[in-house]
């Protein structure tokens, strides 16, 4: 295809990267201020719940929705109109006077964030071949990882310097920027650059399935149902211990300062970053995403079982696990890497949305569940709270592991998708 041998997919896969990374960066910034938003609006910690809560939920309700749209329509104009209301959410955000008007900005960036990563998925299958699909995967999961850490340290210390609205409000003005400059690149420049050979495609007429029927068809597959328990594993236990009850571990179990617990979990979004550069250099090398997938899977599960085993385990053990379990993350990308081999590049969309839905329910699960034990072991020393409590990621991890067994690498096929109900 013209696209893949265009140097212009370059200038493509820069811009998308750089929405991306300020994109993942809101995801957690409003954590950094929640004391002052309870103080400036009045606002119990239950309010700032539900807040916070909107933005994820409207983020998992829209994955498959995203992904069945984007698959019909092209991910273009989707990641254009997503990152702008990012934009415009993180500006309603910054300018608010009330709590509705808080709750409302941040439904709208949960709305913007949920088109992102279907779409930088589709955008970067369009225009890259197999083996820099998978390498650039890799790259995109640095740029994630990269916003995150954005929006710790560097973003605290904007936000002591100027105060937390005007660094929202530039931040949601950069996003808008961004947005017009995707369109710049994705839609104007585009058509001179790789996009003509499909422009006659797209406006033959089409005959479009129904949407229930493309839905039983990825709900009936196996192979789909494998990577989503992959990223169930791989991703959410990472993101749901990390943001959640990661920093209080540290403290209570073992008793470290706020701050030495903090480090603690920097170490894991180093592992993160490491894994997101090397893991998808080493799979494409490898030539099989399944075995490099596995292997991460084992490290990720043995590293947690490690923690549950150990209730009380040294510093640098603890860091070294955490290291892993974050390197393990980094290879999250590697679920739509099977995705983009195995199903046909019209349903890529719709089983992306449905493998990252997995991530995401996972991580949401287990600050839940983690709590719940936690609450059961509230008269006992707190270490045997967070001892049992670590049987949770170790269960889902272990759900990971299946979802990995039980994945088929075979090649792409242009049949439908009712075939990969039975390469297992």
């Amino acid at each position: 295809m013209e696209k893949q041998n265009n140097s212009y997919r370059w200038i493509v896969f820069s811009s998308v990267l750089l929405a991306y990374f300020l994109i993942v960066s809101q995801r957690t910034a409003p954590g950094l201020i929640t004391d002052q938003v309870m103080k400036d609006f009045q606002i119990s910690a239950a309010v700032v719940g539900l807040i916070t809560s909107i933005q994820f939920v409207a983020y998992s309700g829209l994955q498959i929705p995203v992904g069945l749209l984007s698959d019909r329509f092209g991910p273009n104009r989707f990641l254009i109109i997503g990152t702008l209301l990012n934009g415009i959410g993180t500006i309603l955000y910054s300018l608010a006077t009330h709590e509705s008007i808080l709750l409302f900005s941040r439904l709208l960036v949960g709305v913007g964030d949920a088109t992102i990563w279907v779409n930088v998925v589709l955008i970067l299958n369009q225009w890259f071949k197999g083996g820099e699909f998978t390498r650039l995967l890799g790259l995109a999961g640095v740029a994630g990882s990269l916003g995150s850490l954005l929006a710790t340290v560097p973003f605290s210390s904007l936000i002591t310097l100027a105060g937390w609205r005007p660094v929202f409000l530039s931040t949601g003005i950069v996003l808008c920027f961004i947005s017009g400059l995707l369109y710049f690149v994705l839609e104007k420049k585009a058509k001179q650059n790789g996009k003509k050979d499909l422009t006659a495609l797209v406006r033959q007429p089409q005959k479009h399935e129904k949407t229930s029927t493309i839905l039983k068809r990825v709900l009936s597959s196996r192979q789909a149902w494998a990577t989503f328990f992959c990223h169930f594993g791989v991703v959410g236990t990472y993101v749901g211990f990390i943001g959640s009850w990661g920093v209080p571990y540290g403290m209570n179990v073992l008793e470290v300062s706020r701050s030495a617990a903090s480090q603690l979990m920097m170490y894991g979004l180093i592992g993160a970053i490491a894994g997101s550069l090397l893991i998808s250099q080493f799979t494409s090398r490898l030539g099989s995403v399944k075995r490099s997938y596995l292997a991460i899977q084992i490290m990720i599960f043995l590293s947690w079982v490690t923690l549950f085993v150990i209730e009380k385990p040294p510093f640098m053990l603890a860091i070294f696990l955490l290291f892993l379990i974050g390197f393990g993350h980094g290879g999250g990308p590697l679920t739509f890497a099977i995705v983009r081999s195995t199903f046909p590049q019209k349903e890529v969309g719709v089983v992306t949305g449905f493998a990252n839905t997995g991530g995401f329910i996972s991580a949401v699960l287990l600050p839940f569940f983690f709590g719940q034990v936690l609450d059961m072991f509230q008269l006992a020393p707190v270490e045997v709270g967070y001892h049992y409590g670590l049987l949770i990621p170790v269960i889902f991890t272990l759900i990971g592991l299946i979802g990995g067994m039980l994945i088929k690498e075979q090649q792409k096929s242009t049949k439908p998708l009712a075939k990969s109900s039975e390469i297992i």
